[in-house]
């Protein structure tokens, strides 16, 4: 049998669709029947081919078809399902250490102390236990929380008796909260964004349900929600809705749901200057630049999103006066923004904590000089994004300027700690839906960097295996180890059925960006994170330096997290001229 040409060389015969150079090649007829195999992509500007070869792909192919979209969504919503509940069977926060345990024991307290206290006493009772330090709407979820727990339960809440309970009942009823409050809050509004932005940037229905899953598998997101123990998805659920409002223009329902998202976690502040300059640079028409700056003004459309503003926040907050007084709801205040705590909290890689092994704050200067220079640092690290939001108020650069004023706030701000990474993370991971390989390949580093960046958090809390599943789970189904072919290993263990066909230039997908610069970047990164990870498995940090492999990791997770600010503001200002 004649040799069959090489796959570079078809595909881009097929590409190109060009009969003639068929006929001077002189294909036999079945090369021709090898190039209509249905994987193989007929042009390189399907969006699909974004994702060619990569676990996510070949699971969901077989679902092209429109009318099969809703199969295709099921299975991605039951596959989540399945990891998360997998990671909930590890460890999480506190485990098995007494007498304060940890955050899980933080958020089952709460819905123990919302149970059977007055709203006036949520925010005063026991502060040295767990008080409550959250905003009122993480209270009302706790409430409701508990007493669908305590139907099937009252004791997990008995109160003070409850403390420290660890039985496998309570573990299981908490871990299924967590997931019940994704499905209901963060998984549908993943699959609205993709779907108004694939409409926006002309994808296919399967390329849109490819980017949902590809956010949906966020690996930081899913560790620290489902073994560390939190609900930040709700929070970011809520966000992503108002980005979702803003897209179809609903305005005052996106400040609603902005407000219950700053009303459940107060991180939610870390987006919040791009929200207020974008509604407000909305209520002005752009086009009219003959008219005055009075004349310009939507006044109804402004006073709409202040009416939907106040009444939000009148109904989150509202109830602590109504059922305390003043003195209740500056309490509430009081305890959402701890100002009396330091300036960042354990090693979280971020400028003071970078900084503070060569300059130690603390010795230098009072907290009152510390906020202030956290909060001047903050201010020049967001206001560009802030000033490029209110002269070019597209909805194509929000995931762009959300991203870098909430990674300003990351890097900069004052009282920061190691999960505060996925409140920049959110935007972030949303460009997976873009169509552009290089940023794509930038959004999958830095996902990697920043569950690097927890490590120290997650070796903790005893989640190793989960740390290093997810971290391999998320890289393989997103296609970057496709370098993986049969050339090292024979088909049956390549990772992925069509990765063993990829050839040519179609391997150069979004595993590595094309600048050399970014990818000497990012190789150098993964080799220090192997290196970190050798050390601090198999070699003792001195005695003198106990943190030295922390000390590590905070310092090559700060360097990568600087260096992608710093492009998001280059693609932020080259990209402010783009109109979709």
């Amino acid at each position: 049998m004649q040799t069959l040409k090489p796959a570079k060389e078809m595909v881009k015969l097929q590409r190109k669709k060009d009969t003639s150079m068929a006929a001077d090649l002189k294909l036999t007829d079945e090369e021709i029947k090898y190039l209509e195999v249905p994987y193989l992509p007929k042009q390189r500007t399907d969006p699909s081919l974004l994702f060619y070869g990569s676990a996510i792909y070949d699971f969901l192919s077989p679902f092209k078809r429109a009318q099969n979209q809703w199969a295709a969504r099921y299975i991605v919503v039951i596959f989540a399902i399945i990891i998360r509940s997998a990671i909930g069977f590890g460890s999480y926060s506190g485990s098995n250490t007494p007498p304060m345990y940890g955050d899980f024991e933080a958020q089952r307290h709460w819905l123990e102390i919302t149970q059977h206290l007055p709203i006036s006493k949520w925010y005063w009772y026991d502060l040295e236990y767990w008080g409550l330090d959250y905003p009122p709407l993480t209270a009302y979820h706790s409430w409701f929380l508990g007493k669908l727990g305590s139907l099937i339960d009252p004791s997990w809440f008995a109160l003070d008796a409850s403390r420290g309970i660890e039985n496998q009942n309570i573990k299981s009823f908490m871990r299924f909260t967590v997931i019940l409050s994704e499905i209901i809050i963060y998984t549908p509004a993943v699959f609205r964004f993709t779907r108004w932005n694939g409409r926006h940037i002309k994808q296919s229905p399967i390329d849109q349900t490819i980017a949902a899953s590809m956010i949906l598998f966020q690996p930081s997101l899913m560790i620290i929600d489902h073994g560390h123990f939190q609900y930040n998805s709700v929070m970011l659920g809520f966000t992503l809705l108002s980005i979702v409002h803003l897209f179809y223009e609903n305005y005052m329902l996106a400040s609603m749901f902005f407000v219950f998202s700053l009303g459940f976690k107060q991180m939610s502040l870390y987006y919040s200057p791009i929200i207020f300059f974008y509604l407000l640079s909305r209520c002005f028409n752009h086009s009219d630049t003959k008219a005055s700056f009075i004349n310009r003004i939507n006044y109804l459309r402004l006073i709409l999103i202040a009416i939907s503003t106040v009444i939000s926040f009148v109904i989150l907050f509202g109830p602590l006066f109504l059922f305390g007084d003043l003195e209740n709801l500056s309490q509430s205040i009081h305890r959402i923004f701890p100002f009396a705590r330091g300036i960042f909290e354990d090693k979280v890689a971020n400028f003071w904590c970078f900084s503070n092994i060569f300059i130690k704050y603390r010795q230098l200067f009072t907290q009152q000089q510390l906020q202030l220079a956290s909060l001047g640092l903050t201010l020049l690290g967001f206001l560009p994004a802030c000033l490029i939001t209110v002269l070019y108020p597209r909805k194509c650069l929000l995931p762009w300027s959300l991203s870098a004023c909430s990674m300003s706030f990351f890097l900069f701000s004052f009282q920061v700690h190691e999960k505060s990474i996925l409140v920049p993370l959110l935007p972030i991971t949303l460009l997976y839906s873009t169509k552009n390989t290089d940023e794509i390949a930038m959004v999958s580093w830095i996902n990697n960097i920043a569950l690097f960046s927890m490590w120290p958090l997650l070796k903790k809390d005893g989640l190793t295996l989960q740390y290093m599943a997810v971290f391999l789970l998320s890289n393989w189904l997103f296609g970057n180890l496709s370098f993986i072919t049969p050339k090292f290993l024979p088909n049956f263990l390549t990772p992925g059925p069509s990765i063993s066909l990829i050839d040519g230039d179609l391997k150069k997908r979004h595993g590595l960006p094309s600048s050399w610069f970014w990818k000497f970047v990012i190789l150098s990164s993964y080799i220090g994170i192997s290196c970190v990870h050798f050390v601090d498995f198999f070699v003792q940090p001195p005695s003198q330096y106990p943190d030295l492999w922390v000390l590590a990791n905070v310092s090559l997770s700060f360097g990568c997290f600087g260096l992608f600010w710093l492009w998001i503001y280059y693609k932020l200002i080259t990209l402010r001229d783009v109109t979709h």
